[in-house]
């Protein structure tokens, strides 16, 4: 997975509909989520599309996620979201800012409020289960 600045630096380059292009193609490119794991307890909720995430703690303390959905634009933002955590360690993810780390997209600004209103809650999971697994 690409870097978030690395996305942002091609992002800051590129009109709306392009971005849309690197939205989706973001998507693409997440690691296939099994349909097994697609289940209620794994739903993102407040997303008008569905999203599931699914953790996967890592033996050496860093968090891996797995993640899908039903829809292009809103799959591309879930991988924006993981490019910002994924395979650091759990403590770190707990302790982060993540929206801020979002926040040079400006994607209220660039999307419908429809497609990003469940990114906090999508946030919200990562950091609680970084937050459960450094408890102990």
């Amino acid at each position: 997975m690409r870097s978030l600045s690395d996305i942002f630096d091609e992002y800051d380059f590129l009109d709306g509909d392009d971005r849309y292009r690197l939205l989706i193609e973001l998507g693409r490119t997440l690691e296939a989520m099994p349909d097994a794991l697609k289940t209620d307890a794994t739903l993102v909720r407040g997303c008008s599309a569905s999203v599931w995430v699914y953790p996967v703690p890592q033996d050496d303390g860093r968090l891996h996620f797995l993640a899908d959905s039903n829809a292009a634009i809103t799959k591309g933002i879930v991988a924006l979201v993981l490019a910002a955590v994924q395979d650091r360690p759990a403590a770190e993810v707990a302790a982060m800012d993540v929206a801020a780390a979002l926040a040079p997209f400006d994607l209220t600004r660039q999307l419908s409020s429809n497609r990003t209103q469940g990114v906090p809650n999508m946030i919200a999971l990562v950091q609680d289960t970084a937050r459960r697994l450094t408890a102990g």
